[in-house]
């Protein structure tokens, strides 16, 4: 049995859910990985199509891979941006509280 095909389709949806930053199939694809690789490794040695289908298959991680790393970046980068401007934040929406306390007219 030509296992290529499973492969490719695993690093198809690393490169996919990196490319759209979908962390949640990402996440999961990522966490099932070991253990569809353990099954597909049972049914004997690689063949050299297949190892170079896995070659494809670790790309396709390390992609994903730098997908999250820029990602992290870039989420950092704004939260030390907002960080950085909370006193203006925090003036801003203290400015926009409507005063509860006088009810009356």
């Amino acid at each position: 049995m030509d296992r290529t095909p499973v492969i490719d389709r695993l690093a198809g949806v690393l490169q996919d859910a990196g490319a759209r930053a979908d962390w949640e199939l990402l996440g999961r694809a990522v966490r099932e990985l070991g253990s569809q690789l353990q099954a597909l490794a049972a049914a004997g040695p690689w063949s050299a199509g297949e190892r170079a289908a896995l070659e494809r298959l670790r790309g396709a991680h390390a992609g994903a891979a730098g997908a999250v790393a820029t990602a992290s970046v870039q989420l950092q980068a704004r939260m030390d941006d907002m960080a950085a401007n909370k006193e203006g934040w925090m003036a801003y929406a203290l400015a926009g509280e409507p005063d509860f306390g006088n009810t009356q007219p």
